[in-house]
């Protein structure tokens, strides 16, 4: 199974200011984040972001912040671990239209009546990275997995204060069947082909 593109939604949690200076590799993890916004908004991925008791941690880091907001994204503050309790996945899931039909038109006959329009299905792989990988990230991914979502860990955009700590995360996100990729296995399996128009400007991102 590869990731598509057109059912994916990019979810970057918690890349904050006072937080990311104790994080593991954090340089790393800042750069394929900001990579992965980017090639979102070069894909039309929809980018979503989420920032942990602001008050405490800052805000998003200016370049993840920026990234985000350039792919027309928006950042959801919590103060849950996981974003899911403070609605992030209300945010992912299009909210179903309801038929919207006046008197005029309930009152024909059904046989001249407009069939109500299916509910959006929207779209259900998220791919998500953040910090720290053991507290919000997995708090988050595990409860978008109960919620039957497909979930993409993308683990070199990914970390901890303690490398131990990150990689306990990875382990327990495996077997509760999270797929874990990296950024370059992202990127390359939402363009498919080099033969996709913006293979240059992503292969640029990743090189």
């Amino acid at each position: 199974m590869l990731l598509d593109a057109d059912d994916s939604q990019l979810v970057l949690v918690d890349y904050q200011s006072r937080l990311m200076p104790a994080i593991f590799e954090n340089s790393l993890v800042l750069a394929n984040a900001v990579k992965l916004a980017r090639m979102a908004r070069l894909l039309e991925v929809p980018v979503w972001g989420t920032a942990e008791n602001s008050g405490g941690l800052g805000p998003l880091v200016p370049e993840v912040q920026a990234a985000i907001a350039a792919a027309g994204g928006r950042v959801l503050d919590k103060m849950s671990f996981s974003a899911v309790a403070d609605g992030l996945s209300d945010l992912l899931r299009p909210p179903v239209r309801q038929p919207s039909q006046g008197r005029n038109a309930r009152s024909l006959p059904k046989h001249l009546q407009k069939p109500a329009p299916e509910p959006e299905e929207g779209r259900s792989t998220i791919v998500i990275a953040g910090c720290e990988a053991h507290v919000c990230l997995l708090q988050t991914a595990l409860d978008l997995l109960e919620e039957e979502f497909e979930v993409w860990v993308v683990t070199d955009a990914c970390s901890s204060r303690s490398e131990r700590n990150r990689d306990a995360a990875f382990d327990r996100l495996a077997g509760n069947g999270a797929e874990l990729v990296t950024t370059e296995m992202v990127a390359f399996e939402w363009l498919r082909t080099a033969e996709h128009e913006a293979f240059k400007d992503v292969l640029g991102l990743v090189k």
